[in-house]
């Protein structure tokens, strides 16, 4: 029983070893073609955009915004960001960030699925007959199941 113990921890410490060590490829550095930065301004808005070789690209710009019923202004930010993708595909992604929260928009995004006719029909007719829509008083109402 000893034997199999032990045959179990040396098995057990060998296999948590690593095979060999551990390889990292050096990346060289990739050169910046364009750096532009306006830094935060006394108003609170910015700008800075950035172009490197491998044509990563990126320009954003922000600003502070007075949203309605709220003592303190609001970040508003809107900008682009384009690379190309492992597969060679140009990705453009643009975006907005505000009260409304993030909103990004590009092609290579899933979209929803459209809404299928017999919802859009239903829908046509709420808008149509807004007089079911309304409550009645309790008692008043119409018995619909018997």
């Amino acid at each position: 029983m000893k034997l199999f113990l032990i045959s179990a921890a040396f098995f057990a410490i060998a296999a948590a070893l690593p095979a060999g060590p551990v390889q990292y490829k050096e990346n060289e550095p990739i050169p910046i073609l364009k750096l532009e930065n306006e830094g935060v301004q006394a108003d609170g808005s910015y700008r800075f955009s950035f172009e490197t070789a491998n044509g990563i690209a990126q320009e954003e710009q922000g600003s502070l915004k007075q949203i309605a019923n709220s003592p303190e202004p609001s970040n508003q930010v809107q900008g682009q960001v384009r690379y190309t993708a492992d597969d060679g595909s140009q990705i453009v992604l643009s975006y907005i960030a505000d009260e409304n929260g993030f909103q990004p928009q590009g092609d290579h995004l899933p979209t929803s699925p459209p809404i299928p006719e017999a919802i859009l029909r239903a829908l046509e007719y709420n808008a149509a007959h807004p007089e079911e829509d309304e409550q009645k008083p309790y008692g008043k109402q119409q018995q619909r199941f018997q």
